[in-house]
Order: structure tokens, then C-alpha cells, then sequence
């Protein structure tokens, strides 16, 4: 079909006249509504950039050793970094029950502790034996982790020359 026989028969429609695909040989154009055409561009690239975010869980105890504690922490923040929400979750067992209160103190000890990246959707509730938390990622460019330690390349290259030589790293 003529250029001029698809404007036509656009007009007669009362539509518009849209080229589609300029770059192609001869360019393709479509018969549309302007206004639907803008606003289907529009909510098909809405659709491209929004990430769905997961859920991620931690769960404690409330004796947790110090070492356990940092490593779930650790891996708290990893979670943030990738920007997924993260619920956590602490466990009661038996005469544990009798001071919630240590808990609720470990709760806000963890929530204290990721605060440089993730910000409180829900806050510490008691339901049952246990005590949920959520937190959600801050923005990329706000987020300051604080037990992640990611070494440098350097760093990274001569720790691992000098296990291959069965030495010690410098220092």
C-alpha cells in the first residue's frame, strides 16, 4: 500500500498514521490511535524497568553466638545489596518465652545494624513463639554496608599468589 493510500485510509478512520519500524526497508507504519500508542509504549517500558523484589528471611535464636549473629548479619546486607526485602524472623523455645524482652533487645540490635542499608517496613512484633521483622532496601545510592568485606583486586590477587606458594600474606 502507497503512503499516500494509508494517510487516507487513516483519515477516513479518524485514526493516525504511525511509523513503527523506521529503520526497516520499506519503514512499516501502523494504523492506530496516537494516544494508545504513546500510552501501550509507555506501560510496556513501565513493565521492562520494574524488578520484582523477593522476600528474603533470617531467622535467630536468642542466644546466638556472636560469630553466628555476624554472619547472618552478613548475610542480611548481601540480601539488601541485591534489593530484596528481608523479614526477620526469632525464634523462642521453651523458658526463652519468660524473657521476651531479650528478643525484643536483639530485634532492635539487628535492625540497629542494618540501618545503613534498609529501612523498617514493619516493625518488631510478638506473634506466638516468635518475633517478625521486615526491613526493605534503601536506594542503591544510599545504602552504606558495614560487615561486608568485599577485598580490593589487589587485594584479592596477592592473597591468593601467596596461598598458592604456601606463604603468608604480607602485611
Amino acid at each position: 500500500m502507497k503512503l499516500s493510500d494509508a494517510l487516507r485510509e487513516a483519515q477516513t478512520r479518524g485514526l493516525d498514521l504511525v511509523e513503527v519500524a523506521p529503520t526497516a526497508q520499506p519503514p512499516v507504519c501502523k494504523i492506530v490511535s496516537l494516544g494508545k500508542f504513546r500510552y501501550d509504549l509507555s506501560k510496556h517500558d513501565k513493565d521492562k524497568r520494574s524488578t520484582t523484589s523477593k522476600l528474603k528471611e533470617i531467622k535467630f535464636r536468642v542466644n546466638i553466638d556472636d560469630h553466628d549473629y555476624l554472619t547472618k548479619i552478613r548475610h542480611g546486607e548481601e540480601f539488601l545489596d541485591k534489593g530484596n526485602k528481608v523479614r526477620v524472623q526469632l525464634q523462642f523455645r521453651g523458658r526463652e518465652m519468660a524473657h521476651q524482652e531479650f528478643g525484643m533487645q536483639l530485634m532492635y540490635k539487628v535492625r540497629d545494624d542494618l540501618a545503613g542499608m534498609s529501612q523498617v517496613e514493619m516493625d518488631p512484633k510478638i506473634a506466638g513463639r516468635n518475633i517478625t521483622m521486615t526491613l526493605t532496601p534503601l536506594p542503591a545510592n544510599r545504602r552504606k554496608p558495614r560487615f561486608i568485606h568485599k577485598p580490593a583486586p589487589e587485594e584479592r590477587s596477592t592473597t591468593a599468589a601467596t596461598a598458592a606458594n604456601g606463604q603468608e600474606p604480607a602485611e
